[in-house]
């Protein structure tokens, strides 16, 4: 039977335990936007022998916010056949919250390996302009609870949906009942007060206007930029109070626009979920997505370009990774596969990560691939990480045949293409057998970025500050210690660099003591070597001209405070091309 809970007002049989929870549940402050999950548990059948009792835990989850429970009683046998120390009772829990997702978890955290606990964001205050709510067939079949095919042929007939479900023996009447409540609960939910007040206050603005914004603000950087510049030049210390003042205002105005552009990266992964279904179907896999961190924001211009490089890593997932099912259960594996993904800050960046729990990838394969191709040598020593990078060659493709998912030998080079234009990086990471994991590190916003301000010989170049590690000098003595190679041995660490200075052909004398910025690239730490290290300098990106698009190196422009034009290092291509043409491969 349904039955409803509302934050701060326990159930009416209550122990003092449950009190104290409740009163310490009610004084969390509200940390996320509201959301409503389905929760579904299935404990296990001996958790009583544990010495757990389940209704605590669902209890626990009342206390996060407005809830309703449903008890799935499909797996009770008949009366003869029942072990009264046995549970056979699930619960499907529809729950709105402001705690995150994982507070949810926490409640489960001890029984989730016996048990089953599967949670799934249904509804979230970024959907207020959506449907009012979901069809029941929908609930039904992204709970797994009936087949899209049984569906179809059933809405062929005239009778109430659920009715015409339960005749037919294809779910029960209980699932049904389950569903109704959770398209009860989220229509409540979305036509409550609070929403409605939200919903009222929020205007919907053209995404054109919004990107005209964010130029202005860049111009108004710049122009803030050369303000500071005047005003350290004139010595005027009320001057210099006004520039400090349009650098603090310009500062917040620039955060504030660049958050209005920032859209929760689930918007992008609730698409995929009818991908993997049909590709599912095509293929003749069973596979169970999962997504995390569906909250994380990106700039919205990252998310419209991520589109088409998620859904070819999701094929290849399903395709070459995720075996069928009867392999898998030869393999002593579930017959349904896993794929998720799941999204997360880091500095700077967002990590987004495509798992899936099929086959990995065979490196052997790879590499005589690649060897056939021509794009190594058969002698050649590479590590699994150079191995896998391989695959991101244009063409290449293991394949035996070719089909509409894969074998045309396009895909994951367009995705690491794309990633790049991003300003991002793909790594592959996958142990044969047991899976495969694709991360993609991807830079917040594409506007506006805290740059380093180098010079070589009066020309400037920006280094994207979030690579940047640390600075250290390079005198001549250093030079001859090396034996003319280009390493550098940092406090005991060998570390390889690249003269900017011969990157871009400039000439000129080289001042007797240089500058060493140390980045990481793809986890490996390089060196730029450039004359002078000037500091800090917030950039505004500028693109370069059709002419001047293919320039190796080079990701953009941007304008410093006198006029003069810096260009902004790609330190990726960059350090990838030099590898290459000293003869040897790196990874990434």
């Amino acid at each position: 039977m349904p039955s409803e809970g509302t934050p701060g007002k326990p159930p009416p049989t209550q122990d003092p335990a449950d009190d104290l929870l409740a009163r310490e549940a009610s004084s969390l402050p509200r940390k996320e936007p509201e959301c409503t999950f389905r929760v579904r548990f299935v404990p296990s059948e001996d958790i009583f022998l544990t010495g757990t009792n389940p209704l605590l835990l669902l209890n626990e989850l009342q206390f996060l916010g407005e809830s309703r429970i449903f008890a799935g009683l499909d797996r009770i046998p008949s009366l003869d056949d029942i072990d009264p120390e046995r549970c056979y009772v699930f619960w499907d829990i529809i729950l709105t919250t402001d705690r995150g997702i994982d507070a949810i978890r926490d409640v489960f955290i001890f029984v989730d390996d016996a048990s089953r606990v599967d949670i799934a964001t249904i509804d979230s205050e970024d959907s207020l302009s959506g449907e009012d709510h979901r069809r029941l067939g929908e609930i039904l079949v992204e709970r797994r609870d009936i087949d899209s095919a049984d569906l179809l042929k059933t809405l062929a007939e005239k009778k109430m949906l659920g009715e015409i479900l339960v005749e037919k023996g294809l779910v029960s009447k209980e699932k049904v009942e389950s569903a109704l409540m959770e398209q009860e609960h989220v229509r409540k939910v979305k036509k409550a007060p609070h929403r409605q007040d939200e919903a009222a206050s929020s205007i919907r603005v053209p995404a054109d206007k919004l990107d005209t914004l964010v130029n202005l603000v860049g111009e108004l950087v710049t122009v803030q930029a050369r303000l500071t510049r005047v005003a350290s030049l004139f010595g005027s210390a009320e001057l210099v109070s006004i520039a400090e003042e349009v650098e603090r205002l310009t500062g917040d105005l620039r955060d504030n626009t660049l958050n209005i552009r920032m859209l929760p990266i689930g918007t992008t992964f609730g698409r995929f979920k009818r991908l993997v279904r049909d590709l599912s179907q095509e293929l003749g896999r069973e596979v169970e997505m999962t997504t995390e961190g569906a909250e994380t924001e990106l700039d919205k211009t990252v998310i419209e370009r991520l589109n088409d490089p998620l859904v070819h890593l999701i094929r290849n997932s399903m395709d070459h990774g995720i075996e069928a099912p009867d392999v898998r259960e030869s393999r002593g594996k579930p017959r349904s596969g896993m794929l998720n993904i799941a999204a997360r800050h880091s500095g700077a960046y967002v990590l987004i990560e495509i798992t899936d729990d099929g086959a990995g990838i065979d490196r052997e394969v790879i590499r005589k691939k690649a060897v056939d191709k021509g794009l190594i040598s058969a002698d050649m020593e590479l590590t699994d990480k150079e191995i896998f990078s391989l695959i991101f060659a244009p063409g290449f493709s293991t394949a035996q045949t070719v089909t509409s998912v894969s074998g045309r030998g396009v895909g994951m080079d367009v995705v690491k293409r794309t990633i790049d234009n991003l300003r991002g990086s793909v790594e592959i990471a996958s142990q044969k057998g047991e899976g495969t994991t694709v991360t993609l590190k991807l830079p917040l916003t594409l506007a506006i970025i805290e740059g380093l301000l180098v010079e070589i010989d009066r020309q400037f170049f920006i280094l994207p500050l979030a690579i940047v590690q640390e600075c250290v000098e390079l005198t001549r003595t250093d030079v001859g210690q090396s034996h003319g190679r280009d390493i550098a041995n940092i406090r005991g660490e060998i570390v390889p660099y690249i003269r900017l200075r011969e990157s871009f052909d400039i000439r000129g004398a080289r001042p007797d003591i240089e500058q060493i910025v140390i980045t990481e690239v793809e986890r490996n730490r390089i060196g730029l070597v450039v004359d002078n290290v000037i500091g800090e300098h917030q950039t505004v990106i500028k693109t370069l001209g059709r002419a001047y698009r293919d320039v190796k190196g080079v990701s953009g422009a941007t304008i410093l405070g006198d006029g003069t034009v810096a260009l902004i290092m790609d330190v990726a291509r960059l350090t990838s091309d030099a590898y290459a043409g000293a003869g040897f491969a790196m990874a990434g």
